[in-house]
């Protein structure tokens, strides 16, 4: 052995990669929240948001592959409610939306002040676990309609 390993400590060291599957769900569903209230605040400042991504293009006359980065396009998870002119928030997890409560699954805000106080509540709500049990049932069915496809 050389004298530069001879003054090191090795040791068998097992990396952890596993994550608890709820706790990889509230994370995977605080991302996109984090998203929506980046939108929120910048439609309050009056400004567009913009998420980029990298794309990989390739030149059909030299067949040289590139990347490029491009807008992704972020769909919000409100709307106004015609009948009442307010505002509805829903959670969605993949393209489903998530139950807040039995049989109810948007939030009614009257104001696009109120919508960023509403999404954070939802956040803080998420990360403490309040809504595992709906988070799991839609991941429960989403995956269920991959399992049909196959």
């Amino acid at each position: 052995m050389s004298q530069a390993f001879a003054s090191l400590k090795l040791v068998n060291a097992n990396r952890q990669n596993n994550i608890e599957p709820i706790q990889f769900r509230r994370n995977k569903l605080n991302e996109k929240l984090k998203i929506q209230i980046a939108i929120a605040q910048a439609m309050s400042r009056g400004e567009t948001f913009t998420q980029k991504r990298m794309k990989k293009i390739t030149d059909k006359v030299s067949g040289q592959t590139s990347l490029v980065e491009v807008d992704k396009r972020v769909k919000t998870w409100w709307f106004t409610n015609t009948d009442t002119k307010k505002i509805a928030v829903q959670l969605f997890y993949g393209n489903k939306v998530i139950d807040l409560a039995k049989g109810k699954n948007a939030v009614e805000v009257s104001s696009s002040d109120e919508l960023m106080v509403v999404l954070s509540k939802l956040q803080e709500g998420v990360l403490d676990g309040f809504l595992d049990a709906n988070i799991e049932m839609t991941s429960k069915f989403l995956r269920a309609r991959f399992k049909n496809l196959n």
